[in-house]
């Protein structure tokens, strides 16, 4: 995993920050890249006021529906109530992919932007992507062309369904409030996929698309000025990250897509990625913690190495992936 970094640990979000003098200027998803190491943001707590709901919350924080779900199960979606304490799950590892360009994890349903001309700083935004039956691929791809105010035309498959219940769909929808795409697309080298906005922004968050991509309008919108037509975007689905934090490796889990679960071992799948995180060491894991983490997914990021002084004896073979399994085997019974 060469994104991973081990060593000394970086200066601290709140160290950096305020020395390069725009700490408090950062807009809307902005970060600072660490140096080294790979986790950004932080988990804060606010209190909801009397007007909110908690799709309020999220969207004015950066969050899409199912990560402010997630991290506040006990709280009312549409009303949560004067003072109650609601979780902000702001903190993320950044995914193990070159950061370059756009890089969209469907497994996530965000997506970070690394601009070439600011290579100090992460962008990071909910999105929406293809529910089940209608998957958004995985695949390096380009942005092509920008367009404002975009008309749409349904897909015949849907103006066929829409006929079928006796609803029949026009060819074209023009801009305006009816326009599922928003007023801004951006689209790409992938045949019939775009990132977009959208008229229905409670759905961000959620896998609702038919294989595009969908921003909150204030996001995409942002993304449109400023992303150079060309850029690259990686899409990727990755359910298990890890990243060190300093000298702390954090992981953090979400719940695999539904056309994935018969197939994905979520255990063996972060055995590996920690694997790929230390190289020919063996990793001080705590497995109980580590399969919490992955049965459970919070969308969180958990530290999971064990306190130096409650480190097993290691045996003397050549470590292996395959002497990992032995370990959880033996630690999980």
């Amino acid at each position: 995993m060469k994104s991973l970094y081990r060593g000394l640990a970086p200066l601290s979000l709140a160290l950096v920050v305020p020395a390069l003098g725009w700490a408090d200027e950062l807009p809307r998803g902005h970060f600072v890249l660490p140096e080294q190491g790979d986790v950004i943001g932080e988990v804060r707590t606010i209190a909801a006021a009397e007007e909110d709901t908690l799709l309020d919350i999220a969207r004015r924080h950066n969050l899409g529906f199912d990560e402010i779900q997630r991290a506040n199960p006990d709280v009312s979606l549409w009303y949560p109530g004067e003072g109650t304490e609601v979780v902000l799950p702001s903190r993320f590892v950044l995914p193990d992919a070159p950061r370059e360009g756009i890089v969209i994890n469907l497994s996530e349903l965000r997506l970070y932007y690394y601009p070439a001309n600011d290579p100090g700083r992460v962008e990071t935004y909910p999105i929406s992507v293809g529910r089940d039956g209608f998957a958004t691929p995985v695949g390096v791809t380009r942005t092509t062309v920008k367009v404002k105010d975009p008309a749409w035309s349904p897909p015949r498959s849907m103006r066929e369904e829409a006929a079928a219940r006796g609803e029949p769909a026009p060819s074209i929808v023009p801009p305006g409030p009816d326009n599922p795409l928003g007023r801004h697309a951006i689209l790409l080298g992938l045949p019939s996929y775009l990132i977009h906005g959208t008229n229905q922004p409670d759905g961000v968050g959620m896998r609702v698309s038919r294989g595009c991509i969908r921003m909150f309008p204030e996001d995409i919108e942002s993304l449109y000025e400023r992303v150079p037509n060309g850029t690259q975007v990686n899409i990727i689905d990755q359910p298990f990250k890890a990243g060190w934090d300093g000298d702390t490796l954090m992981v953090q889990a979400y719940p695999a897509l539904e056309e994935n679960e018969a197939s994905f071992e979520p255990v063996l799948n972060a055995l590996e990625v920690l694997s790929r995180a230390f190289g020919d060491e063996e990793p001080p894991v705590d497995y109980a913690q580590l399969r919490q983490a992955v049965e459970q997914p919070s969308g969180q990021p958990v530290a999971v190495l064990r306190e130096a002084e409650a480190v097993p004896a290691l045996p003397e073979a050549e470590p292996s992936l395959e002497g990992i399994y032995e370990v959880v085997e033996v630690a999980f019974h």
